[in-house]
């Protein structure tokens, strides 16, 4: 056999959970050939792998990185990369404007850009097939898509605040029967954004049940603000239980009460989740308003702090949810259109201003959105927080995903450290979860429940995305005070039998393409 990389003296970690050993693995073209004893084998190139671990390309399932991919003046674009990431999928919490005009696509846009920067798209587009299309031979990683709700319902019946009617949810079946047709491996949906937010369950399981009939799943940032988080879950099973589709339960963790939802979850239906395991969110601020006061996007959000009978209600709604009697949340600001409040909370801000912080924030909505990107530290004990992460990551229905975001100078440090950041701190330091079980959950595992059938496996025959790395050195690096800090440990990063990353720096070849 001549191959044209053979990555030798390895520990390889498949990807299925099976247990490590020792193998060369033979790459010809984009494929892998072989994975065993090879030394009669030859290659255009040798890897000496030696100490070192092999796995699997890893697969990040919610990570909003569409824009950040396409830019080629960004380094940003590999932060996912940095750390093992080969495959992203489209769409998270079911945002996209694709296929949409560039008007209708602008105005979805508006209400999204706290998640993808302020350079907006082209909207050249005007189909699925032809926005996936402008990623192949463009990016440093593979892409899959999803079916992106928002974009899907604006398209339907733009803003309406309402249930959709007969002849809008049969418009919206043809428009994400275009993105199943074009590849799309689920359904996906951010139930608390706009215009998703005012779907009702009718109108999720009728397009559930189109999903499934393409072999997609149901994927969902689920309706937390309006059902509370109990209620939300069990709308997710009657869905999966109505539709008879597998359904995916985006940014999830366990924490108490958590573990009689998932018992009750999977004697429903066939539930999965995912988590990135930081003590804090991060979203924009207008997710603390009630979904009445969303409704319409930003300008919706505009016109009801213009009027003074909703406004005045707003405000009662934010000085309780900012109240520290409230919970323990912490909003801090991480992104601003202006570049302001950069790394303060907005108590602390609001001081500074000598304003009350719920009129502050209402100023903020009127100056900053939709751009403004905060952290929402839980506040949380260290102690809480490791059981939390324990109870997650070793619960057989979860895997890992980062729902980073790529833009701004102080975002959530999930985007360059969650896969690193488990291999350290999860397998290495906390030995939660064995380094096989933990590469499962960020390769074989979300390959084999979105569909992605060549890819999160050290097999004969599959797409060559390869990591190799160092498991006594690997290590995130990013912190709240510096997120874009890269990781360290990872040799090497192959995408399509391509070296994208070596020696942790780029190397500008983007052999990346849309697997459907």
């Amino acid at each position: 056999m001549h191959a044209d990389i053979i990555i030798r003296h390895g520990t390889v970690v498949d990807g299925s959970g099976a247990s490590r050993r020792q193998a060369d693995i033979a790459i010809t073209g984009d494929r892998i050939e072989a994975v065993g004893k090879l030394d009669a084998a030859t290659a255009a190139r040798e890897i000496d792998a030696t100490g070192k671990v092999v796995s699997p390309g890893f697969i990040d399932v919610h990570v909003h990185s569409e824009t950040a991919l396409a830019d080629p003046t960004d380094r940003l674009r590999y932060g996912s990369v940095f750390q093992g990431v080969t495959t992203h999928l489209t769409a998270p919490d079911g945002f996209g404007w694709g296929p949409l005009d560039p008007a209708g696509g602008r105005q979805l846009w508006e209400s999204m850009n706290f998640a993808y920067g302020l350079d907006e798209p082209s909207f050249t587009w005007s189909t699925p097939a032809e926005y996936l299309a402008t990623f192949s031979g463009n990016t440093p990683v593979n892409i899959v898509p999803q079916v992106p709700h928002c974009a899907v319902r604006y398209k339907a019946m733009g803003w309406a605040a309402r249930p959709a009617a007969d002849d809008e949810l049969a418009k919206m079946k043809t428009f994400a029967r275009e993105w199943l047709e074009a590849g799309a491996v689920a359904l996906c949906l951010g139930l608390d954004y706009q215009p998703s937010a005012f779907a009702d369950t009718r109108e999720l399981v009728e397009l559930s049940r189109l999903a499934a009939d393409h072999g997609a799943i149901y994927a969902a940032h689920i309706r937390y603000n309006e059902l509370g988080r109990v209620a939300a879950w069990r709308e997710t099973m009657e869905i999966g239980e109505r539709a008879g589709i597998p359904v995916h339960i985006s940014h999830e963790n366990i924490t108490p009460g958590t573990d009689a939802l998932i018992q009750e979850a999977e004697a429903r239906c066939d539930l999965s989740f995912e988590s990135y395991l930081y003590p804090a969110g991060c979203t924009h601020l207008a997710l603390m308003l009630p979904i009445w006061a969303q409704a319409g996007g930003p300008a919706g959000i505009r016109e009801r702090l213009a009027d003074p009978v909703d406004r005045a209600h707003i405000r009662d709604h934010l000085a309780a949810r900012l109240s520290p009697a409230a919970g323990k949340d912490r909003p801090v600001f991480v992104d601003t259109q202006s570049g302001r409040f950069i790394g303060e909370s907005i108590h602390d801000a609001a001081t500074g201003a000598r304003m009350e912080v719920a009129d502050f924030a209402m100023l903020i909505l009127e100056e900053e959105h939709p751009y403004a990107l905060m952290v929402y530290h839980r506040g949380t004990s260290a102690d809480e927080q490791e059981q939390s992460m324990l109870a997650t990551i070793r619960h057989p229905a979860m895997m890992v995903a980062s729902d980073g975001i790529y833009h701004g100078i102080s975002a959530h440090p999930r985007g360059f450290g969650t896969f690193a950041r488990v291999l350290r701190l999860c397998v290495r330091e906390l030995g939660a979860v064995t380094l096989e079980e933990a590469i499962r959950k960020m390769s074989g595992y979300p390959a084999e429940r979105f569909g992605i059938s060549d890819r999160g496996l050290l097999k004969e025959g599959y797409g060559a995305d390869v990591v190799v790395f160092d498991p006594q050195g690997i290590a995130d690096r990013a912190t709240w005070e510096e997120p874009r800090l890269e990781p360290e440990g990872i040799d090497c990063v192959l995408v399509n039998g391509i070296a994208v990353v070596e020696g942790g720096q780029p190397t500008g070849v983007l052999p990346g393409r849309v697997l459907c």
